[in-house]
C-alpha cells in the first residue's frame, strides 16, 4: 500500500511546497525540460562513439580472441568458462551484458550455478566505460585515467565476488 502511494504522495509534496513558495511549477518544469533535451543532444555523439567501438570490438573477433586467451587461467581459477563473456562485456555494455545474461539464463536455468552467478554478476558490475565516455564527455572531463581504473578495479572486484559468493553459497 505505501509503495503505491509513496510516489505520488512524493509529487504533492512537491507541489504544495512550490505553491506555498509562489515557485512557477509548470515554468520550471518546462524549463527543466529543455535542458533535458538539450543535455540529450550534447550527450548524442558521445553514445554513438560508443556503440560504434563496441560493435568494432564484438564484430572484430577481438572479444573471442580475449575470451581464448582468459579461458584457460580462468578455467583453472574455478570461473566456469560460460560466463567469461559476461565478465568481459559488462564493463563495455549495459545492453550487451544483459542480453548475454539473459542468454545465460535461458540456457542454464535462473536457479543453475551459471544462472545465479550471470545474475549476481549483473547486479556487482557496472558499464564503466559507457559511463566515463557519457557522463565525463557531457560534461567534458577529459582526463578520466584515474575513474578509468578505479571504476575497472571495481568491476574486477564486483566479479570476483560474485564468483566467490555464489560458489560459496551454491556449489
Amino acid at each position: 500500500m505505501i509503495s503505491t502511494w509513496f510516489i505520488p504522495l512524493i509529487i504533492l509534496l512537491i507541489l504544495v511546497t512550490a505553491t506555498i513558495k509562489h515557485v512557477p511549477v509548470y515554468e520550471k518544469f518546462v524549463e527543466g525540460g529543455k535542458e533535458g533535451i538539450s543535455m540529450a543532444i550534447s550527450l548524442l555523439p558521445f553514445l554513438v562513439g560508443m556503440m560504434v567501438a563496441i560493435a568494432i570490438f564484438r564484430s572484430s573477433g577481438a572479444m573471442e580472441a580475449m575470451l581464448t586467451w582468459v579461458s584457460p587461467l580462468a578455467e583453472r581459477l574455478g570461473f566456469p568458462e560460460e560466463v567469461l563473456p559476461l565478465a568481459v562485456v559488462r564493463p563495455i555494455s549495459g545492453t550487451a551484458a544483459l542480453s548475454v545474461t539473459t542468454e545465460l539464463i535461458k540456457t542454464f536455468g535462473p536457479d543453475s550455478l551459471i544462472g545465479r552467478m550471470a545474475s549476481t554478476m549483473q547486479g556487482s558490475t557496472d558499464t564503466t566505460l559507457y559511463i566515463l565516455t557519457v557522463y565525463f564527455g557531457a560534461v567534458g572531463i577529459k582526463r578520466m585515467g584515474n575513474a578509468l581504473k578505479v571504476g575497472l578495479l571495481a568491476d574486477l572486484v564486483g566479479i570476483v565476488a560474485s564468483i566467490v559468493v555464489v560458489l560459496f553459497l551454491f556449489a
